[in-house]
């Protein structure tokens, strides 16, 4: 339990302060806002993909070959991460901020909450986040008994480093997106949304479609073999999801509550994993994959209502800028 209170602080780090540091930085030295995009993408393919793609294999190694048992990938990760402790330790610099924006965790949060309610933006894209990330982290738990209900023999190891392959691409495929500026991310984030739906329906389509095989301890089955290419495509969908909605959350957070409202976002997500994984043995695991699905789809129609509202948004703001033009004593719009 000790372990899982410092996993969730250690997860909302990860995946607020750096990426809040990293846009304020980029923003402060003057580059190029293309660059950013650039920068995610790098980030997923190297830092999430290969790196994950060795520590699968290495964890294979360990249980597998060198017959150490279930637990020495574990024990492995503790080495590591007490390495990535002395490394931060000697060579990192802190930043402090500024010191007069510095302000207590109540008020973070109210600004946090009052930024939510008061742009739609904000909002929509906090509840693709979440239904996104829950169905992703819900599918980690249950990708193991879906491709294997009676205990068949397969390679978890390098069953995940193919996943992790399949999200290299996909956040390749998302780096080439991103660099075409004809293209919106709110745009094909919608198709994104869609194939990942479709992806999880495929466990209740199998169960339906696909005879269940009775063999105990054997090799895959066919379901689980149709099963796995449908995981390695929503794994491509994770890779291109992570630097798109990096890259969205850079152009509509605001900059000085953006950790304290990514962390907001992450509420939601943690509960429906919760309820989720409670709830676990009580419905079948077609039953986990269907209500992902439909989360996904509802992510769908949510980016495109995002797309809708960004749009009427830049029109007004180019409205604006144009009566601004012609009248400097006109006033603002309300946008």
């Amino acid at each position: 339990m000790l372990g899982r209170i410092l996993g969730g602080i250690a997860t909302s780090l990860l995946f607020s302060a750096f990426e809040s540091w990293l846009v304020a930085e980029h923003n402060k030295r003057g580059f190029e806002p293309q660059w950013l995009s650039l920068t995610f993408s790098k980030a997923i393919f190297l830092g999430n993909g290969l790196v994950a793609i060795v520590a699968g294999l290495f964890a294979n190694m360990l249980m597998d070959n060198l017959g150490f048992g279930p637990v020495a990938p574990f024990d492995a990760a503790a080495c590591f991460l007490a390495i990535g402790m002395a490394i931060i330790l000697s060579t990192w610099t802190e930043n402090f901020g500024d010191p007069s924006e510095n302000k207590d965790l109540v008020t973070q949060f109210k600004g946090a909450a009052l930024a939510i309610a008061s742009d739609e933006k904000i909002a929509l894209l906090g509840a693709i986040q979440s239904l996104f990330e829950g169905s992703m982290y819900t599918f980690v738990f249950l990708w193991i008994p879906a491709l294997s209900p009676n205990n068949e023999d397969i390679p978890h190891g390098f069953i995940f480093a193919t996943f992790m392959l399949s999200s290299m691409l996909g956040s390749s495929i998302a780096s080439r997106l991103m660099s075409h500026a004809s293209l919106k991310v709110e745009s094909y984030m919608q198709i994104v949304f869609a194939i990942s739906a479709f992806t999880l329906l495929l466990p209740v389509l199998t169960t339906f479609l696909v005879p269940p095989s009775s063999e105990k301890n054997g090799s895959i089955s066919l379901a689980g073999c149709i099963q796995l290419l449908g995981f390695c495509t929503f794994e491509a969908c994770v890779g291109i999801f992570w630097p798109s909605i990096m890259k969205m959350r850079s152009q509509y957070i605001p900059e000085e509550a953006r950790s304290t409202i990514m962390n907001f976002f992450r509420i939601p997500l943690n509960i429906f994993v919760c309820i989720v994984l409670y709830n676990v043995n009580v419905f079948p695991i077609a039953i986990m994959f269907g209500m992902c699905s439909i989360f996904l789809f509802m992510a769908s129609v949510l980016q495109r209502r995002l797309m809708v509202v960004a749009d009427i948004h830049k029109s007004k703001s180019q409205d604006w800028t144009s009566l601004k033009e012609r009248d400097p004593e006109q006033e603002p719009l309300s946008i």
